[in-house]
């Protein structure tokens, strides 16, 4: 694996680490939509996400990520459509994808 794209992996892998550690173990939406400073936490670590992927994407487009345009798309919607951040949008990703997205990472690191 190419150390560029190496070193985005690891970043897509302590973001993820990074939001798990600010739900904690008791996820809560409310709690989540109700904390500014969370909610912007989050936000900024999946703009790395998204921006690590599409790093990524544009060296190594076959790399096997599954949501990776819906997480890239996600990420030009948070920096470019700030005003319109949906709570309930990004909370679905978490719960739903960012799991997954998880799994993913580590299958990557652990093949090369």
């Amino acid at each position: 694996m190419d150390i560029e794209i190496k070193k985005y992996i690891f970043d897509i892998q302590e973001a993820v680490l990074s939001i798990e550690n600010y739900l904690g173990e008791k996820r809560d939406f409310n709690v989540y939509a109700e904390n500014k400073m969370l909610r912007r936490a989050v936000e900024r670590e999946f703009e790395i996400i998204g921006e690590a992927l599409n790093k990524i994407n544009k060296i190594m487009p076959d790399v096997q990520i599954s949501s990776k345009q819906q997480i890239i798309g996600m990420r030009n919607r948070v920096i470019h459509g700030y005003d319109k951040i949906d709570d309930g949008i990004i909370w679905g990703t978490i719960v739903r994808h960012l799991p997954i997205l998880k799994e993913e990472i580590e299958v990557i690191l652990k093949s090369y």
